[in-house]
């Protein structure tokens, strides 16, 4: 692995317009916003980013967009979200000659889930035929992989170099990272970032971060300085501003927010519905809590 990404890595939303077409002149604007937010790397075409809805030239497109924006600045993560192996492995060998960290990619999301065998053959082809180090992104909730298996797959799949670990049980997370600590362990426990990262998390990777990166990578950096006063106040304002995204509309409330900092404005790719009148209060007002509205950078104190 070139470098081993760390810290705040927020997943990009992906600027469409009104035809559903992606507007990839926004790709930049997006990723200097990030990086002037002090983010450490960002991920493209993830859940946040509806890279389900991508086809395979949009996908090649919006990583090459990306990473040309991000000029060698911050690593760039690629999200892969597919339901076979193959075309996981297609999408893989499409970005793997760009300048990419590693590939993010989540087991099959269909409603048939392989048993712990396939999916351990699953991600040896796809490390095996791209030659890129993967990331598993563990998401899916009928497809959702224990702690031993994710470890049994980083152990006998060397370029699994880690995983992205969703869903709200702090347990799992916590027996993860003590089961592989030698492995990159990224939070997406969107929620509770403070306490992942006292746990030791390696990073975060997680549509907050998106939402809010300057106020993310404050709790980072005050945690990483032991300041935990600061941390548990950034934290109850993080939590609500979660609270305030948190939907079925998610990508489309993460953009909205990023909107009112100043980022153009985008839509979601149908048929995701925008954000309406009411969760459009509660973002504004969790923004203003966190002192990021009109393009603040800096958090409340």
């Amino acid at each position: 692995m070139k470098t081993r990404p760390t810290g705040v890595i927020p997943p990009m939303t992906t600027p469409f317009r009104k035809d559903g077409e992606i507007d990839f002149k926004l790709v930049a604007p997006q990723v200097d916003w990030l990086i002037g937010a002090g983010s450490h790397g960002m991920a493209a075409g993830g859940s946040t980013g509806e890279g389900h809805t991508l086809d395979h030239e949009e996908y090649r497109d919006l990583v090459a967009a990306t990473v040309e924006a991000a000029k060698g600045r911050a690593p760039v993560i690629a999200g892969i979200i597919v339901d076979s192996t193959r075309d996981a492995i297609r999408r893989g060998r499409l970005v793997r000659d760009m300048n990419v960290a590693a590939l993010q990619v989540t087991p099959v999301h269909y409603l048939f889930k392989p048993d712990e065998q396939a999916m351990v053959d699953h991600f040896r082809r796809m490390a095996d035929e791209t030659g890129m180090p993967i990331i598993i992104y563990n998401v899916v909730p009928w497809s959702y992989l224990s702690p031993a298996l994710l470890t049994r797959i980083m152990n006998e799949v060397p370029l699994v170099v880690g995983v992205k670990q969703s869903a709200g049980d702090l347990k799992l997370f916590a027996d993860l990272m003590m089961m592989a600590p030698d492995k990159l362990i990224y939070s997406a426990v969107d929620a509770l970032m403070y306490p992942s990262y006292t746990l030791g998390a390696h990073g975060s990777i997680a549509a907050i971060l998106s939402a809010a990166p300057h106020a993310s990578v404050e709790l980072w950096n005050v945690v990483k300085a032991g300041n935990h006063v600061r941390a548990l106040e950034l934290h109850k304002k993080l939590l609500t501003l979660w609270n305030a995204i948190v939907s079925d509309n998610l990508p489309a409330c993460t953009r909205y927010a990023q909107s009112l900092q100043g980022l153009p404005a985008t839509l979601s790719r149908a048929p995701m519905p925008e954000a309406s009148p009411a969760q459009q209060a509660v973002i504004r007002k969790a923004l203003e809590g966190l002192g990021a509205l009109g393009g603040s950078r800096e958090a409340a104190e």
